[in-house]
């Protein structure tokens, strides 16, 4: 009987990319999800991002072993290195990324019956927020550093629509055009949503550092390209 060839280094960090870009897709796909089971009140859809996350989570686990199972073989090439352990952060960000979008579908589940109409701005900030993690995945898969720059240069608008939703609500509780209750759950899903967009720019920002060397600042004017290591 012939000796099965243990997987070399490459096609095994190979294969485990391609695992990643899967898991950022089921990560697109049910963050999505949420958000239109927000929008559409629709608690099946909810639920079935609920469910979804434990498959998110057993794959998660999976990654991370099987990223510390290459490390073990002793490879010494930086840059291989370097890859290794950005897809254990990258598939961090991704489980927490589907975590916010469980916290989404159960106000979706929580919000019921309700006269109050989801402002438009939330609509518009909602879709940059996914495009902005289907982005940073599709920079992963093409290994596209212009493309995970532009998801960077977008995080400071979805600032902008989160602080102007936040005082739209304020106004309309104050006016009894929005329910107390209805803004609170519209909050909890923008500042969720925030929290999205700032996991899509760390998973940009870690492609860039691991592509180029460079590191990506966040200044208080906004952001800049990146600047190389300090020696």
């Amino acid at each position: 009987m012939m000796a099965v060839a243990t997987p070399t280094f490459p096609k095994r960090l190979a294969q485990l990319k391609d695992d990643l870009i899967t898991q950022g897709n089921r990560v697109v796909d049910i963050t999505l999800r949420a958000v239109e089971s927000y929008f559409e009140r629709d608690l099946a859809k909810a639920k079935s991002v609920v469910s979804g996350d434990m498959f998110i989570d057993k794959v998660d686990v999976e990654i991370e072993r099987a990223s510390i199972a290459l490390l073990a073989m002793g490879e010494t090439e930086e840059h291989a290195i370097r890859t290794v352990l950005t897809i254990v952060k990258v598939n961090n960000e991704l489980e927490r990324i589907a975590d916010l979008a469980v916290n989404i579908a159960e106000v979706s589940l929580d919000s019921g019956q309700t006269t109050e109409v989801v402002p438009t701005t939330f609509r518009v900030m909602a879709n940059s927020v996914i495009g902005m993690l289907r982005d940073a995945n599709q920079s992963l898969a093409k290994v596209d550093i212009r493309l995970a720059e532009r998801v960077l240069a977008f995080d400071d608008t979805v600032d902008r629509f989160k602080n102007e939703i936040s005082l739209a609500a304020q106004q309309k509780v104050a006016s009894g055009e929005f329910g107390v209750k209805f803004a609170f759950r519209l909050m909890t899903v923008v500042k969720n949503l925030e929290r999205i967009a700032d996991h899509s720019t760390n998973i940009c920002e870690q492609l860039i550092y691991l592509e180029t060397g460079n590191i990506v600042r966040h200044l208080p004017q906004g952001w800049s390209k990146p600047a190389p290591p300090e020696m």
